[in-house]
């Protein structure tokens, strides 16, 4: 198939989306840069056209489908065709139009919210150590790898701060620093209130942790990226083709979809996030969802390098996080919030414009040109819930990503490809973690979620220095 990489733009191009709105997820340009019904975000924007995959009609046979066209469906299926397996995608809407096309784009190592500390705390150590550099220097390693492999251009930066907003919040972050070399990565340092001005501009902190191991990435250049390999190497993909049932036989496994129905004769796997619950026959209330939002300012009036002056992304500590990065032409991506309810557009332009100006209250004039909102979904536990399951044919299932996992989720994609063809055992690392049941979890996420965060807010208030973000 002639199917071209992911090229940049110079700057953005304000035009429709080519996905469908999906949900309750919308997109929101400035006005003045033009009325569409369902506008492209930044990351759409920043990208010339792409290629767009026609949908299926009819019915076939293969040894793999992949349900979904995201960074965790793209990427095992990339690593099947690597290895010869015969493998179909279908994407019920466009490639990267969910969650990997609409996040922050950090890297930051661990299992969704499970860091070395969890790790050490659930695992021997032998395990511990396993996972954790299998979420961390290799989930990074193997990004890097793809793209000199696909000759991929990812607007890929190297390193990222965790900004405390408490000086008790320190503590937390050097013991997590700690973990991590107890565990053999020492990629981290803590610094204090004045070093930290080196990196960010802001009277906001009391310090941070400076991780030269995470970075950041444009989410949909990657995931394009992806196919584009999985397509190089004789791979099928199916836009707007949604599966509506999973059933496995005798013979094999049958995707129905709306138009056609698909025998996978080997394996499925199921790369649809948080929406994955609705194909899974049993234990299917491990996740619920919530909501998130992000924005990109026009062209800032002062040099990104007086806010950012090491071009670091960051996180910090409070309970409803902030995240921000620079992004090209001197715009500001900014983030935050975690909400059961979808917010409307503006309500969160309002929003982040007020945490990006109290963070960096220099900035007198800031006008916001994209505002997005994404979903995406949590476990009780915090880490993501990886399954294998079916009777003769194996059948595959991540989910619970919490907001964090762009490099993660690649690396189960190849775990998945490497554990079916028999090459490693990575993934049943990451099935024997425990997952909880949520009764009645995703139907009232609406209510739970802001009890939850309640709850948790008033326990920061009683102690400050406790370190909880959600």
């Amino acid at each position: 198939m002639n199917i071209q990489k992911p090229v940049f733009l110079n700057d953005v191009e304000f035009k429709a989306s080519v996905n469908q709105q999906s949900g309750k997820e919308w997109n929101w340009i400035n006005p003045k840069h033009g009325a569409f019904g369902h506008p492209a975000n930044y990351y759409e924007s920043s990208l010339q056209q792409w290629h767009q995959f026609d949908a299926l009609s009819a019915d076939i046979e293969c040894d793999v489908v992949v349900i979904g066209g995201g960074l965790l469906g793209a990427s095992t299926a990339l690593h099947l065709s690597e290895q010869g397996v015969e493998t179909v995608l279908v994407e019920k809407n466009r490639i990267g139009s969910a969650a990997s096309g609409r996040n922050g784009g950090q890297f930051t190592p661990g299992l969704a919210r499970w860091e070395a500390a969890e790790m050490i705390e659930h695992f021997s150590y032998a395990d511990a150590k396993k996972l954790w550099h299998f979420t961390s220097t290799e989930a990074m390693a193997l990004i890097d790898s793809i793209a000199d492999q696909y000759d991929l251009d990812l607007q890929r930066k190297r390193g990222h701060i965790t900004a405390a907003v408490h000086e008790g919040h320190l503590v937390g972050l050097t013991q997590g620093a700690d973990a991590r070399k107890f565990l053999g990565e020492a990629h981290t340092q803590v610094v204090g209130k004045h070093e930290l001005k080196e990196h960010i501009a802001s009277d906001n902190y009391c310090g941070g942790l400076l991780d030269a191991l995470g970075g950041h990435i444009h989410p949909l250049a990657l995931n394009r990226g992806l196919i584009y390999g999985f397509c190089k190497n004789g791979g099928k993909v199916y836009e707007q083709t949604e599966v509506t049932a999973v059933e496995e036989r005798e013979d094999g496994v049958y995707v129905t979809t709306s138009s056609g129905v698909i025998k996978a004769r080997k394996s499925v796997v199921m790369g649809v996030h948080h929406a994955s619950f609705k194909l899974l026959q049993k234990n299917n209330q491990t996740t619920i969802p919530f909501y998130t939002y992000v924005c990109t300012t026009a062209p800032l009036e002062v040099d990104l390098k007086e806010l950012l002056p090491t071009d670091a992304p960051v996180y910090d500590t409070q309970f409803q996080i902030d995240y921000y990065r620079g992004v090209s032409q001197n715009r500001l991506l900014f983030g935050g919030e975690g909400t059961g309810s979808c917010w409307n557009p503006e309500k969160t332009y309002q929003y982040l414009l007020g945490r990006i100006q109290h963070v960096f209250p220099q900035l007198k004039s800031v006008e916001l040109d994209f505002v997005w909102s994404g979903t995406t979904d949590l476990t009780m536990n915090g880490a993501a819930d990886s399954r294998k399951f079916g009777n003769k044919f194996p059948i595959y299932a991540v989910q619970g990503w919490s907001g964090h996992g762009v490099a993660q989720t690649v690396r189960i994609g190849k775990a998945i490809a490497d554990d079916f063809c028999g090459k490693a055992d990575d993934f049943n690392m990451l099935t024997r973690i425990h997952h909880q049941d949520i009764l009645f979890g995703r139907a009232l996420a609406p209510v739970v979620i802001p009890v939850a965060k309640s709850a948790y807010g008033l326990g920061a208030l009683i102690n400050p220095g406790k370190m909880v973000s959600f």
